[in-house]
């Protein structure tokens, strides 16, 4: 095989594989912090942690890009898959695991993998995030209308590589965020979505600023994804689950807010509706029966928007 000349594609990729990620480098900023009291040692991380919010700003139209396709995806009963290893792992596993509780999302709608299993969230799991094969067993599950995001400081993980390779081959959107921006397993991935936040204060340690603009990436993805999938109504948690008395007086609360009415009112409403806070929103707006507000959300995926909309103008669900 002849060598490869300055500029192709093959050297760009032999350069990239061999350029030192920004989350491994020394971050001269915080040089001699051990010698630093415990106010400045706070004082370097707070300094550095700005350039988080720059590097997610950055990022938005990718990631907007990517709330449309999976929304679009997840409207045709597709599926959200994390893979990550280490703390890129567990970011992606609170995140998912949090959409129940605070949206009623499904079960299995949006999923997150961590290289090692269940035990790698509360210990380290030798050699996890080095099987590729580990992440190509999962990712070959994906299907068509599923997509498939892998989440990498350094964007080199094996564990992620194999995930997206099997994703993709099985016809997933496939999606790296990384901090790299030169990150190798970029060419794995339809998109790339680099949060550049240079050299952590603490040489390698992707747990801070790296990993604080990932979970910044993940929650405004998966907000924006359940706004557009009709899971608020304003800017109201109304699809949370009342699953304890915290709750359940809560849902009394952002009915108040919603529909202008007073406690004793909202309480009487909701118990109307059974409870399920969405349909007694569109009650209040529509004076439509329970029933009818209810087969209106059904129709219109849950969004209350649409089902006040429907019922407003006369429509049946």
């Amino acid at each position: 095989m002849a060598p490869s000349q300055p500029g192709s594609p093959q050297s760009q990729s032999a350069s990239s594989e061999r350029r030192l990620s920004p989350t491994e480098q020394r971050n001269p900023a915080s040089s001699g912090l051990d010698d630093l009291d415990t106010l400045g040692v706070l004082q370097v991380l707070n300094a550095q942690d700005h350039a988080v919010i720059d590097a997610v700003a950055s990022a938005l139209p990718q990631l907007a890009g990517l709330v449309d396709v999976a929304a679009e995806r997840m409207r045709r009963g597709g599926r959200v898959h994390y893979f990550g290893a280490g703390t890129s792992g567990r970011l992606g596993v609170l995140d998912a695991s949090e959409l129940l509780p605070t949206f009623n999302l499904e079960p299995g709608r949006v999923v997150g993998h961590i290289a090692g299993g269940q035990a790698a969230l509360v210990n380290a799991v030798e050699n996890a995030e080095d099987s590729a094969a580990g992440g190509r067993t999962i990712g070959a599950e994906l299907g068509p209308v599923d997509v498939a995001i892998g989440i990498a400081a350094s964007g080199s993980t094996p564990y992620v590589g194999g995930a997206l390779d099997a994703a993709r081959e099985a016809g997933a959107h496939t999606v790296l965020i990384s901090n790299n921006p030169y990150a190798p397993l970029a060419g794995k991935a339809a998109d790339h979505i680099v949060l550049d936040t240079g050299p952590e204060v603490i040489t390698g340690s992707t747990r801070l600023k790296a990993g604080t603009a990932q979970k910044l990436t993940l929650n405004g993805f998966s907000t924006a994804l359940m706004v557009a999938l009709g899971r608020t109504w304003d800017n109201l948690m109304v699809s949370v689950v009342a699953t304890n008395a915290k709750l359940r007086e809560r849902t009394v609360r952002i009915l108040m807010e919603a529909a202008d009415l007073g406690e004793g009112d909202a309480r009487a409403l909701l118990e109307s509706c059974e409870g399920d806070l969405k349909t007694a929103i569109v009650v209040s707006f529509t004076e439509a029966t329970p029933a009818a507000a209810a087969s209106a959300l059904k129709s219109h995926a849950g969004s209350v928007r649409a089902a006040i909309g429907t019922l407003a103008a006369g429509g049946s669900s």
